[in-house]
């Protein structure tokens, strides 16, 4: 198989494992998102991924203002729940970020961001999302992951 196969076979799975995850509900992830941060930062959680450690770590720090739904060390998928910025009620946003790879490279690493406007009558409508957002995000995620990986090499 090409690598481009493997590459889309992985997000097909990521997705569906998405879909999976969701149908289960729950936000145990919130709540043990510091002591998997935690673990990734200080190498104990290196062992139990396929994924870049950095990129991991920095991605939770970088979204640490979300609320995460589910959050999987193993496939590189974070999922996290819808945000209401108080200062702009009548909108939302969430995230999913998937980490493809095990280098720190900016190709490793695909964000989407999803974000609904409240309506008039109330219910939550699909809003368009500018494309830049999700670069911005993968770009902080990136920068994190480096400043993260300089401070392991320097310790």
């Amino acid at each position: 198989m090409t690598p481009e196969k493997v590459s889309m076979i992985k997000v097909l799975t990521l997705a569906a494992a998405a879909a999976v995850l969701a149908a289960c509900g729950g936000n145990s992830a919130d709540r043990d998102r510091n002591a998997t941060l935690a673990d990734y930062k200080s190498g104990r959680g290196a062992q139990a991924t396929t994924v870049n450690r950095y990129l991991w770590a920095a991605s939770l720090e970088t979204l640490n203002f979300l609320p995460v739904f589910s959050a999987d060390p193993i496939s590189g998928l974070i999922i996290t729940d819808w945000y209401v910025n108080p200062e702009a009620p009548a909108e939302r946003f969430k995230t999913n970020v998937y980490i493809l790879d095990s280098a720190l490279r900016a190709d490793a690493l695909r964000v989407s961001v999803f974000r609904q406007e409240r309506a008039e009558t109330g219910e939550w409508i699909d809003a368009t999302v500018n494309p830049a957002t999700a670069r911005e995000i993968e770009n902080a995620i990136l920068t994190r992951a480096r400043q993260l990986r300089l401070n392991v090499i320097d310790d």
